[in-house]
């Protein structure tokens, strides 16, 4: 279509069924061509009054004529239309202009319809404003909301002959308010849908749909349907967007406070859905959280905004809080969820404990169930994991400060710690399931350090005051079993007795609870506990030393003895394995367990010893006529007493067997030493030498084989009869010198009385090979006595 086109005649029969147009069907017609003055575009089809939106209103409202756009018209309310050109052939502009001319559009302002209707503008009306059809198309309706008012259809400097009415009429009904009828009527019976009216073709477009009225809105809150939000929403923002001049400020402040009654509704939907949320359908469930999300999100814009409502009167409604409503009322569930205490268990457990596995188990499982069923409904700005997560975890460490006010039981201690420094951080933070999803969330400690730390010095305490008293009260049940003359039990064939096995238990322990906290508490306790260990071990040491003078005469008195000498063997392995410590911390620890088995070695061989005491002394009285078969009877009595000692651990069966060797050895050497037995010949010397070479291989044979490890006595009778059989001095020294090297404790005093048995040695060389022993020969000081143990004199 051009527009030099020839005038064509057309018709428009218009039945305007919307309120704002009259109460009923007003006939409009119009007969030109018609064209867009903003768009310039000439077209045969009419244009009803309400197809465009002049810029001149402000609010933002743009819309399009019925030339610019190939459907019906969205109904916005309240517009300038872009009238047609008239007959006075006036040329299309940018701007436009009032119709003049008799057949110009009539307005009339009534009750009936809120204010609008026709009536006639008059030919000498001025132009309006330009309208700025070209902007982005913007339709309440399809927003589903009720689009803001228009004021009344005149034109500035010329009045309608019923003006007066109209003010009369204005008076009584506000304009805004009847832009928002549905602040008090629903839809009238018989008018169409927005659904049935978008679905018309563009030939006849109908009427603009309704949005649901405050009753409708309130209803459809009050039967949860979270949907009405988003009109809600578009309400609250064309109330903020009126313009002042619409309706009076009483009015406006009426329409907030249906608004705010609106949210009250709605926020109580909401709030109450996810103050259950795992008992809501997860569909509603996305949806109270979208709405949450949202007004968090408008909440935030008004925030950075910070100015006053757009329309002067009304009272600022936002920030409305309800994403703190919601932490708040997560808080609280919370509070009911932890502060719930269980009943008594068949396991005995204290209050505290059970309060604090109900705790624990149940913030785990929630929080568990926040990952897996709420998180995937929740918009991510709510963050909804942490928000959980904090407010369970504030309730813990309340519960827990108000626990710590009272006076705690050392079990309560313990368990307290035990849940603020590893179960809470590792095995609730860090599950599997929660670890990912509270990697950014700073909750920090149940307890402030320094309670902490006053709790764990009020552990230690308890702990080594624990361990003090079990470990006394162990010692004291073992010696009513000894004094009563109870037989100890038998394990594997060995005498077995309970109380290392308890000790242990009791130290070990002790370590573990530490350890159980924290790595570093066990490393603090670790001394304290050793030290408590070198006291019981003293005290077990001096108890057994009074069991052996006073309980001899008692039926068990021996495998008592037995039994507690193998009670060494726990005791020493884990000091050495277990307790690794300081060599001077080690030895410290072992020495009370050395004494306690060398005192029941010797209550054990007493009797052995004394009967091979009349044995030995054969060996001088016969001087030296038959040393061979006086050893065999020494050997034959040791190995008869041998069955006495099986009871024995094995290792400590070696030992004794060692202290037999080496009392075999020390007694033979002292009767050796005896000053009554002097050889002057060289041949003499050499069969005594003999004699000894003989009885050291029976008496070292017999023995290991019953037993002993003690290499070292090997060569302890062997080189002295190389002494004895030697003639040359500088050979005698040599062995000498060598001797001492072996054996330390070897003196001068010594080796005057082997160097009697040789006659024929001239004092000059005794004196010489004496002087031997004065060169240090760099030894230490030795492990094992031999010669110290002989008295010569």
């Amino acid at each position: 279509m051009g527009t030099q086109e020839g005038l064509r005649k057309w018709k428009l029969l218009w039945w305007c069924r919307h309120p704002s147009w009259g109460a009923g069907r007003v006939r409009w017609s119009w007969e030109a061509r018609v064209s867009c003055l903003s768009c310039c575009v000439i077209s045969d089809r009419p244009a009803p009054p309400w197809a465009a939106c002049p810029s001149n209103l402000g609010k933002g409202l743009r819309g399009h004529c019925g030339f610019c756009r190939p459907e019906p018209p969205k109904v916005i309310i309240g517009v300038w239309p872009c009238l047609p050109r008239g007959p006075s052939g006036s040329s299309p502009v940018s701007a436009h202009h009032v119709p003049l001319g008799p057949q110009a559009t009539r307005v009339k302002r009534t009750e009936q319809n809120g204010g609008w209707g026709c009536g006639r503008i008059p030919a000498s009306a001025k132009p309006l404003a330009p309208c700025d059809c070209s902007g982005p198309r913007f339709s309440l309706c399809e927003m589903g909301q009720q689009p803001s008012s228009a004021p009344s259809l005149s034109v500035p400097g010329e009045v309608a002959p019923d003006r007066d009415e109209e003010e009369a009429s204005t008076k009584k009904s506000n304009v805004l308010a009847t832009q928002y009828g549905f602040f008090t009527k629903g839809r009238k019976k018989g008018q169409p849908s927005l659904a049935e009216t978008e679905g018309e073709p563009e030939s006849s477009p109908q009427p603009p749909a309704q949005v649901p009225t405050v009753e409708e809105l309130k209803a459809d809150l009050e039967r949860g349907r979270l949907e009405a939000a988003g009109p809600l929403l578009a309400l609250e923002l064309e109330l903020q967007e009126a313009s002042p001049g619409l309706a009076s400020a009483e009015e406006l402040v009426r329409l907030q406070s249906k608004v705010e009654a609106l949210y009250a509704l709605l926020r109580d939907q909401v709030l109450g859905l996810l103050r259950r949320p795992l008992e809501a359908a997860p569909e509603r469930l996305r949806q109270a959280l979208a709405v949450l999300a949202e007004q968090e999100r408008r909440d935030r814009a008004a925030a950075a905004a910070a100015g006053p409502p757009g329309c002067p009167g009304l009272a600022a409604t936002r920030p409305r809080g309800w994403l703190q409503l919601w932490r708040d009322g997560v808080a609280q569930a919370a509070a009911e969820r932890l502060s719930r205490r269980p009943a008594a268990d068949a396991e005995g457990r204290t209050e505290a404990e059970r309060a604090f596995l109900h705790m624990g188990r149940t913030m785990k499982e929630d929080l568990e169930a926040v990952v897996e069923r709420l998180k995937p409904l929740s918009p991510a700005d709510l963050r909804v994991v942490a928000a959980y997560a904090e407010s369970y975890h504030a309730e813990f460490a309340a519960q827990l400060a108000a626990l710590t006010q009272s006076e705690l039981c050392p079990r309560d201690t313990y368990m307290l710690l035990l849940w603020v420094q590893n179960l809470y951080p590792n095995d609730i933070l860090n599950s599997p399931k929660l670890s990912p999803e509270l990697q950014g969330v700073r909750l920090g400690t149940l307890l402030p350090q320094t309670q902490i730390r006053q709790l764990e010095a009020t552990f230690l305490s308890n702990e080594v005051a624990s361990i003090r008293e079990l470990t006394a009260r162990a010692l004291e049940l073992e010696l009513e079993r000894w004094t009563k003359d109870e037989a100890p039990q038998r394990l594997d064939g060995r005498c077995h007795s309970e109380l290392a096995i308890d000790i242990i238990q009791i130290i070990s322990q002790g370590q573990d609870k530490a350890e159980s906290i924290t790595l570093d508490l066990g490393t603090q306790i670790k001394p304290l506990l050793l030290e408590e260990l070198d006291r019981f071990l003293r005290s077990y040491q001096r108890a057994f030393d009074d069991f052996l003078e006073r309980c001899r005469q008692l039926r068990n008195y021996r495998a008592n003895v037995i039994a507690n000498i193998n009670n060494c063997l726990p005791f020493q392995t884990s000091v050495e394995q277990r307790w690794q410590t300081r060599p001077d911390l080690q030895n410290s620890l072992l020495r009370p367990l050395n004494e306690l088995k060398s005192h029941g070695f010797d209550t054990l061989l007493q009797s052995l010893f004394g009967d091979l005491k009349p044995l030995f002394k054969r060996f001088t009285q016969t001087r030296w006529d038959a040393p061979q078969q006086i050893l065999e009877e020494i050997v034959s009595a040791v190995a008869e007493r041998m069955p006495e000692f099986s009871e024995l651990q094995d290792c400590f069966r070696e030992e004794l067997l060692e202290a037999v060797h080496l009392h075999l050895v020390k007694e033979y050497i002292t009767h050796l030493c005896k000053r009554r037995l002097v050889l002057k010949t060289a041949e003499q010397q050499q069969q005594l030498a003999g004699l000894v070479q003989a009885n050291a291989q029976d008496i070292q044979q017999f023995c290991t084989q019953s037993g002993s490890r003690a290499t070292w006595l090997h060569h302890a009778l062997p080189t002295l009869a190389e002494i004895i059989r030697l003639q040359d001095p500088s050979a005698i020294k040599i062995e000498v010198a060598m001797y001492a090297t072996l054996y330390p404790d070897f003196s001068k005093g010594h080796l005057s009385t082997i160097l009697a048995i040789k006659g024929n040695l001239s004092s000059s060389d005794a004196k010489s090979i004496r002087s031997i022993l004065d060169i240090n020969t760099g030894a230490h000081e030795p492990s094992k006595a031999l010669f110290s143990l002989i008295k010569v004199g």
